[in-house]
């Protein structure tokens, strides 16, 4: 057995950074939170080649005295705890004592640094951690950080890390997070000469929420105040009907620490139940303080999550804050809608624009064009409003509709819909209807729906009788009648894995529809940077995408399956999937684009699909190709006719 013996310091360092030094990302943490614990109102984050070549960070706080420079890169080296009982109440950002000596182990570091008051400053370089002299300087108040060739002396960490353009995302996210847990401090960060945010450090958490996630996250926000229990709850939440495809948008913050949290996370959720579309979540920008006797926050090496003493109590804290905001916003709704803080007053509330759309004209060609009337008496073009044609039993014609067509014409989509006639004039909610005579004499009849084909009662070769199409219902499940047995067949999640194993198995390049004007995407600094990272893997799937800076991809051409609704949704959920750890494999992250892909093409649930679409679905599901979604969801459920029979009491 080998010797056991001390390890060498500069190793023992190196196995410190490991811990502490992830990525760029994490210097800039480590930095800007010394920063703000020396009482910093301003500081300026400046890299380049994604932070690996220099990462500068200059805040105004009270500096470093020069004595005390070569000990703030000791181990376990800090001003901010003095005893073991500190540890019980931390309200510090940065309290280990570890990260500059962590950073400066595998980096070349220099610092400046002039106290406040002092005529002269100091400056340190250190190599590999080994510090030089200390030597005066003229620099202005504060400390100047300054990090050069970032894991110089670690080759084997430097493989692991992204592409520049995604590193600077990911730097660009970490100061995002910090400037809306402190909106008193402003925030400046340039990324290679260029500045991604600027914050402007006035105290209101509004003015944060508009630098850091922009002016449409901004607008459809609701303040909410409150507590309970010694916990305090304040911030901004979005409206019910602003909700997104993921939770990418959701920021707490604890005692003014980043932390992640599934507590807070549920009691949020709960308190937008029965409002929030189903798979839409709503974003925040919540604070939550108390006593910091009761919150843990070093059971994390990361210090991003906190333990709570009574977690009942905090999480009804959030609950009830957020709920009852929402309910006195619905309650309002009626009448006069308030409007939050920073909320334009020519934005409609969400009530507000209901009452809008619903009172306003229908522009000619816009809607669905209806089926004709099952009695047809002349030919020529008829005006009816809304009231009579509900009367008449005529469909809305929602997303996804099949129309009928007389004279045996096929069923169109409502994706190849024929242009609607121009309207006459009128007045709100008219529409216009062609009506087509029959020969005279001819006796009235309603249209009827494509007849089914034929039962088989045998096929030679032993062919299973095709299952029957009896029907569909709510729009999702498809009915099949096969002899004794009854199938309910989700139409979506079959449609899916027939689009799915047809991408996966199709070797041409995918289709792509260029753009008619390019589409800015703005996305959460953490998606953004998870889909530079994977720019190659969306231009294989039919999007033509690049680097728009601040946040933003400049979407040119999209995949012909998609629509152009869908593209943020779509980049959304895929990102989603990648920073879930779909990004560490190659072929994981392909199956997620397919994944994401083959939902977004699929029909609906909800949508009214043609009986000729039902029966191809259910000849793909008779014939065992289709069993499960690509998710692992079952396509099919059976009940047999004695199951029926059973329930019903009759067996």
């Amino acid at each position: 057995m080998p010797l056991i013996q001390q390890l060498d310091p500069h190793v023992a360092d190196l196995i410190a950074a490991g811990e502490v030094v992830e990525r760029p990302a994490s210097v800039v943490k480590e930095l800007v939170e010394n920063a703000m614990d020396a009482g910093a109102s301003a500081v300026v984050v400046e890299i380049q080649r994604g932070g690996m070549a220099l990462i500068r960070v200059t805040d105004n706080g009270c500096g470093i005295a020069p004595g005390e420079m070569p000990t703030a890169f000791l181990r376990h080296a800090t001003s901010k705890l003095r005893e073991a009982g500190d540890l019980a109440a931390i309200g510090t950002l940065g309290f280990r004592g570890e990260a500059l000596a962590a950073i400066s182990a595998v980096s070349r570091l220099d610092v400046l640094s002039r106290q406040k008051g002092a005529q002269l400053g100091a400056s340190l370089s250190l190599v590999g951690g080994t510090p030089g002299q200390v030597e005066d300087a003229g620099c202005p108040e504060g400390t100047t950080m300054m990090v050069r060739e970032l894991f110089y002396n670690t080759p084997a960490r430097l493989k692991f890390m992204k592409s520049d353009s995604a590193e600077a995302a990911a730097v660009g996210a970490m100061l995002g997070q910090i400037a809306l847990s402190h909106p008193e401090v402003s925030i400046r960060y340039l990324r290679d000469g260029k500045e991604e945010l600027h914050t402007p450090g006035d105290g209101k958490l509004l003015s944060a929420i508009y630098a850091v996630r922009g002016r449409d996250f901004a607008l459809n926000l609701t303040e909410v105040e409150g507590g309970g229990e010694g916990v305090s709850v304040h911030g901004y939440v979005t409206d019910p009907l602003a909700g997104r495809g993921t939770r990418a948008m959701q920021a707490f913050f604890c005692c003014g620490r980043m932390i992640k949290s599934a507590l807070l996370t549920a009691a949020l959720e709960e308190a937008y139940a029965n409002r929030q579309m189903k798979g839409k979540f709503p974003g925040c920008v919540l604070h939550i303080d108390l006593p910091l006797y009761e919150v843990d926050v070093n059971v994390h090496p990361a210090k991003t999550v906190v333990k709570f003493v009574h977690e009942r109590a905090v999480f009804s804290a959030v609950h009830h804050t957020v709920k009852d905001t929402l309910d006195g916003g619905l309650k309002a709704a009626g009448t006069a809608v308030p409007m939050p803080a920073g909320r334009t007053k020519d934005v409609p509330t969400a009530g507000v624009r209901e009452a809008m759309e619903a009172s306003a004209p229908r522009p000619a060609g816009r809607a669905n064009p209806p089926p004709p009337l099952a009695a047809p008496r002349s030919d020529f073009y008829q005006s009816m409003d809304a009231k009579t044609f509900r009367e008449q039993g005529v469909p809305s014609g929602g997303q996804g509709n099949r129309l009928l067509l007389r004279d045996g014409a096929r069923p169109v989509s409502s994706r190849e819909r024929p242009a609607a006639p121009a309207a006459p004039s009128g007045g709100i909610g008219t529409f216009a209807v062609r009506i087509t005579s029959p020969p005279p004499g001819a006796p009235e009849k309603p249209v009827q729906p494509p007849p089914e084909p034929p039962a088989q009662a045998s096929l030679t070769g032993g062919t299973p009788v095709p299952w029957r199409l009896a029907g569909e219902i709510f729009h999702t499940y498809i009915v099949a009648e096969d002899g004794e047995d009854m199938w309910l067949i989700d139409k979506h999640a079959a449609h899916e894995r027939i689009n799915f194993d047809r991408m996966k198995a199709n070797t041409e390049p995918i289709m792509r529809q260029q753009l008619l004007s390019c589409t800015a995407v703005d996305l959460p600094q953490e998606q953004y940077a998870a889909l530079l990272e994977h720019l190659p893997l969306l231009e294989e799937f039919g999007f033509e995408a690049e680097d728009f800076g601040s946040g933003c991809l400049a979407i040119r051409a999209i995949p012909s399956d998609l629509e152009t609704g869908q593209i943020r949704e779509t980049l959304e959920m895929l990102a989603d999937k990648l920073l879930t750890g779909a990004g560490a494999d190659p072929a994981a992250a392909r199956d997620a684009m397919l994944h994401t892909m083959a939902c977004k093409a699929s029909i609906k649930g909800g949508w009214k699909s043609d009986p000729a679409e039902l029966r191809a679905l259910i000849g793909r599901v008779q014939s065992g190709e289709v069993q499960f979604c690509p998710h692992g969801r079952p396509v099919k459920v059976k009940l047999s006719k004695y199951d029926i029979e059973k329930m019903f009491k009759r067996a």
